[in-house]
């Protein structure tokens, strides 16, 4: 890793207040456990959870979330579990999509890279994780099942969130 890697870091900002948004038909308050893990992965390292949603999967109902949380000053990361399959009612993609300012293609084919070589082999393809900004505020969506919750997060967020914060803050 670089030394500028390394500095940029150094120099991001120590919390990041966080949104949980859970995209699901069925899942309730007590039956969300993807949604339950991302919040305690988040605080058990360091990250502040502002607010968590359950919402259905519904392309406008999810636009919707996600624009009020980046022009929300609690908010500064929006972290979606849900809705990135293929099957016909799945919308996330298409609504975390519509609305990114600038993407991250990155963050989906390391996912869809780790799925591969460490989980799910050749069904990784399946997966339509994505991540950008919307304006000021960071957007990662991924798949609802927490083995792929806990993927994403240890590999991939946890350890690069705040770095990502420091370049979308930077002037």
């Amino acid at each position: 890793m670089g030394s500028t890697v390394e500095e940029h870091r150094r120099e991001a900002p120590r919390e990041v207040a966080c949104m949980v948004i859970t995209v699901s038909d069925t899942r309730t308050e007590a039956t969300d456990t993807g949604g339950q893990l991302l919040k305690q992965l988040l605080q058990d390292n360091g990250y502040t959870v502002a607010r968590h949603v359950i919402v259905k999967d519904d392309y406008e109902g999810i636009r919707q979330l996600v624009f009020e949380a980046a022009a929300s000053r609690e908010v500064e990361a929006v972290l979606l579990t849900g809705g990135t399959g293929i099957s016909p009612r799945d919308t996330t993609y298409e609504a975390v999509a519509s609305l990114l300012h600038k993407e991250l293609p990155g963050f989906g084919e390391i996912f869809r890279y780790l799925s591969f070589t460490e989980d799910i082999g050749s069904a990784a393809i399946l997966s339509r994780a994505i991540a950008g900004t919307v304006g000021r505020t960071a957007v990662f969506s991924m798949p609802g099942s927490p083995k792929a919750i806990k993927l994403a997060m240890e590999r991939i967020i946890i350890p690069e969130l705040r770095h990502v914060m420091r370049e979308i803050y930077k002037t």
